[in-house]
Parts: structure tokens; C-alpha cells; sequence
């Protein structure tokens, strides 16, 4: 597929409506208060949202939201791999493998002047006394009973405040006053890292929330360690994927930089010392949809972001999606591949073909492995492969490994391989007692007396490969190679 002319989330919505079928829009006024996410949730949501709701559906621009005369909203731009495909100039199928790349080829972001900072076209000081982030922005609340309104597709920018490593990534965000947001840090991610040095020394982290980017940046910023260790800035691979450096400008009340073309741009500071109940204001229990399908739980004590300014762009777009949507499955799973096909092509190159992080798991929890066995000594080596996808990609869950004749893309040959070249006895490899994501609900021991601390998980692979010295008796049926455009020209 060739590269396509995409820099900024407008450039990327103007591609998607030249494509038939892949962007749609509504006139009609919106609520932003669980009714936007319900339409989206039919209309094309898909991963692991309660159904009906559609897999590969278009991505969505509402144009008329209730309250919020100024703005629109996008959501879905990345909520099929198709679609991912035709945004990063790659082939659905390749995509692990160009983020692979991208990671081993990093180009740094730079820093542009204000002339060229979009993102400021429009400026809101905290210290207005009319500034209020609940009547300023539209950020959606997914369902009835959240912990209020998110921002679910801010890209969070801050600094080491020891060596002045950058780091972006994405958190949920809930609006918890006129200048307050609440700020849920997975443990282990490095801006929680950042934000603990400066609260040791009593200060506060300034980080930057910049909403509306190129989607190349949205994928980046889910990458995770080893694959990025602390220091290393995943706006590198965004670079990498367009060629080009992300383009970062100095924000106006904090001293962090910001992504120039942003849609909108939340400047403020993590505050040393300081934590929020998540539902203060609602009392629900609950916070919002997450990926594993499930609501999850408010946190009684998250950190808080005191905003400073509000900037944005004139027409602005806010950026949103569904938690548990196929949205997130592609940002959080492909570069869950290219971190799988890193480290195991590295130990042992030419034997695992492909990845997929599947759908059911998010992104996360799940991935299928296409694995070659060439000779007698590959016996068990897929095993070995499927242990270094764990190291890969710790809060991975489950590995089904197939051989290199099924689909991994397609979940009815990858369940065929299970009914068929699978024995539940000897083809299961457990490996109990080991941390994986903290939102399992099933990680409980309440769930399983194996389970002594909630957090803990039982990883397994599912070996679904034929043995070596078997695969003369697993042909698949062939049937006649023939080419169907002669007899349908417009077959797909």
C-alpha cells in the first residue's frame, strides 16, 4: 500500500471519507453523556463490547453535540485493522512487522515555533474565572452509571524530571471539576515512574494532554517495555512509521512540550501528594468501560491533574473511543505483535511467520502465533517460542500456537487447528502464580483457591501445532488454484 499524505487527524479523516465505506457522520444533536458511546457501539465498535455491535464498521464524526456548539467529535478513525492499514500505508496482515521496524529505526520528534503550532490557534487560561473543562470540552461519558465524563484518547506527555527523558502514552482520564482531572496510572508505566521522582521531591510533574493527533502517534504511544524501555520515546516510532519527525511546540503554562498539530491540548500538573476518590462526584463504584468487555471498578485514591490552560485548534475535533472496542485491540495489540515478532525472531530467526493480538483479548491478553517447524529439531521450539512472547509482552495471558497453513486472522481456521490438532492433556502448558493486567477479572481468589493475590494470573499455551513427525498426516484438502476475477471481475 503506499504511504499515505497523513500528519494530522484532519488529514486523516479527509483519507478515510475518500475510501467508500470506511467514514460516516450525523447532523443529528448528540448527548455526549452515555448516548454517543451507545450509538457508536452499534454502529462500530466492535472488540469486546456487549453485542450487537459491529466488527469493521466505519469510523464516526458527529457533528452536532448537545451543549458543545463548537466542537465535534470523531471516534473509530482506528477501530479496524483494515482501516489501521490504509492510515499507516501497510498491509493489514504486515502491520506487526512495520512497527517492528519503526522501533529499530526511530526518528526523534523536533521542536517547532508558535507559527506552526495549530494546536494553540484558540487559548483558555485556567485562571479565567469563566474556565470550566465540564462546559469547554465534550468529553464523553461511555455509559449511565460511570465514574463521570473521559478523555480516552489523550496522548500524556511528561518528562523525567531527573534526566529529561520524555515519555507519551495513553490513560484514562475522568473530569473531576472545572480544572481537576483524575489520572489511573497501570503500575509500571513510566510516566507513574516520572511522577513519583518529582513527588519524592515535593513537586509537582507538568504534563502535557494532546487530543486529535495522527493516528500513527495514537499507536505509538501503546507501546510498552522491554520493547521501550524508560528513556525511550515512542514518538521515535511515529516518526519512523511517516518518515518524518513529530513536530512537539513549548506549551503556554507549563514547561513540557506539546504534539503541534493536536486537535486540543490540556496543559497541567500532576500535584505531589494529592488523590481523588474516581466517583467522587457520582457515587456509582464504577469507573468506565475497559477493554476485557467489563466496567471496571473507581479507584479511591488517584492522582490529580490541576489544568492550566485549555488550547485548540479553530473548528476543533475532540478525539474519543469506546473502551472496549476494536479501537483499542489494534492500538494496544500491533505493537504487542511487533514486540512478540522482535524478540522471538531475534532467537530464532525465520520460524515464527506471524502474530496477531487477538480481538477477545483486547489487544492484550491473547495472541495467536504462526509458527514454521521445518525439521525434526523445531519439536518444541514453538513452546520456547510462546515463552519468550510472556517476556515480550508481560501482561499477555493466553498464546495459541498454529502452523504456518492456518489463518491466524481468522478465528474460525484458528479454532479448526484446535479441534483437530489438539490434545487438552498434553497440548496444554501451564504456568500459574505470574503477574499479568491488573483488569482480569478472573484474577481473584475468589475465582481460584491457585490465585493468592488478586493481580496473579495462570498464563497458558495452547499448542495446536502439528507434531513434526505427524504433519504428513495433517494435509489440509487441496483444491484446484483458479482465478475467480475471469468468471467475477469484480471480486474481492
Amino acid at each position: 500500500m503506499a504511504t499515505p499524505e497523513v500528519h494530522d487527524l484532519r488529514s486523516a479523516l479527509e483519507l478515510l471519507q475518500s475510501i467508500p465505506g470506511e467514514m460516516v457522520s450525523t447532523d443529528v444533536e448528540v448527548n455526549p453523556h452515555a448516548e454517543l458511546s451507545g450509538v457508536y457501539r452499534i454502529v462500530g465498535a466492535g472488540g469486546t463490547c456487549m453485542r450487537p455491535t459491529r466488527k469493521n464498521g466505519p469510523a464516526m464524526m458527529f457533528n452536532n453535540v448537545k451543549g458543545y456548539p463548537d466542537f465535534r467529535v470523531a471516534i473509530g478513525l482506528v477501530g479496524s485493522r483494515k482501516r489501521v492499514g490504509h492510515l499507516l500505508g501497510c498491509e493489514p496482515e504486515r502491520l506487526g512487522f512495520l512497527l517492528k521496524d519503526a522501533v529499530q529505526n526511530p526518528i526523534a520528534p523536533i521542536e517547532v515555533g508558535a507559527e506552526k503550532a495549530q494546536c494553540q490557534e484558540v487559548v483558555h487560561l485556567a485562571s479565567d474565572p469563566d474556565f470550566d473543562l465540564r462546559t469547554l470540552l465534550p468529553a464523553p461519558t461511555n455509559t449511565e452509571e460511570d465514574s463521570g465524563p473521559y478523555f480516552t484518547m489523550g496522548m500524556c506527555y511528561a518528562s523525567d524530571p531527573e534526566t529529561g527523558e520524555s515519555d507519551i502514552t495513553i490513560h484514562r482520564l475522568c473530569v473531576q471539576s472545572r480544572d481537576e482531572l483524575s489520572m489511573w496510572l497501570t503500575p509500571g508505566r513510566h510516566i507513574d515512574a516520572f511522577r513519583m521522582k518529582a513527588e519524592a521531591a515535593g513537586k509537582p510533574l507538568p504534563i502535557s494532554i494532546s487530543i486529535g493527533v495522527d493516528p500513527a502517534i495514537e499507536i505509538a504511544a501503546c507501546f510498552e517495555p522491554p520493547t521501550t524501555p524508560q528513556g525511550y520515546d515512542e514518538l521515535q516510532v511515529a516518526g519512523a512509521i511517516r518518515g518524518r519527525p513529530v513536530e512537539l511546540t513549548r506549551c503556554l503554562t507549563i514547561s513540557e512540550r506539546a504534539i503541534a498539530h493536536a486537535e486540543v491540548v490540556i496543559e497541567g500538573e500532576l500535584l505531589p501528594n494529592v488523590r481523588v476518590r474516581e466517583d467522587q462526584n457520582t457515587n456509582t463504584g464504577k469507573a468506565m468501560p475497559e477493554f476485557p468487555g467489563y466496567t471496571g471498578e473507581s479507584k479511591n485514591a488517584l492522582p490529580v491533574i490541576k489544568v492550566k490552560a485549555v488550547t485548540h485548534r479553530i473548528n476543533p475535533i475532540l478525539q474519543t473511543t469506546v473502551g472496549p472496542s476494536e479501537e483499542h485491540v489494534n492500538m494496544a495489540g500491533i505493537p504487542t505483535e511487533a514486540s512478540i515478532l522482535d524478540m522471538v525472531g531475534r532467537a530464532m530467526p525465520g520460524k515464527l511467520l506471524n502474530v496477531f493480538a487477538h480481538t477477545s483479548g483486547g489487544g492484550k491478553f491473547l495472541a495467536v502465533m504462526q509458527f514454521k517447524k521445518s525439521a525434526p529439531v523445531d519439536e518444541g521450539r514453538q513452546r520456547q517460542a510462546a515463552l519468550l512472547a510472556f517476556s515480550a509482552f508481560p501482561e499477555l495471558k493466553h498464546v495459541i500456537l498454529v502452523d504456518e497453513d492456518v489463518d491466524i486472522f481468522d478465528t474460525d481456521d484458528v479454532l479448526w487447528a484446535m479441534q483437530t490438532r489438539y490434545q487438552g492433556d498434553v497440548s496444554t502448558v501451564f504456568i500459574p502464580g505470574v503477574r499479568c493486567h491488573p483488569l482480569d477479572p478472573s484474577q481473584t481468589p475468589e475465582f481460584s483457591h491457585t490465585i493468592r493475590q488478586v493481580g496473579s494470573s495462570c498464563k497458558t499455551i495452547f499448542d495446536c501445532t502439528v507434531p513434526f513427525n505427524l504433519k504428513s498426516h495433517f494435509q489440509r484438502s487441496k483444491f484446484m488454484d483458479v482465478d475467480v476475477k475471469r468468471f467475477l471481475p469484480d471480486f474481492e
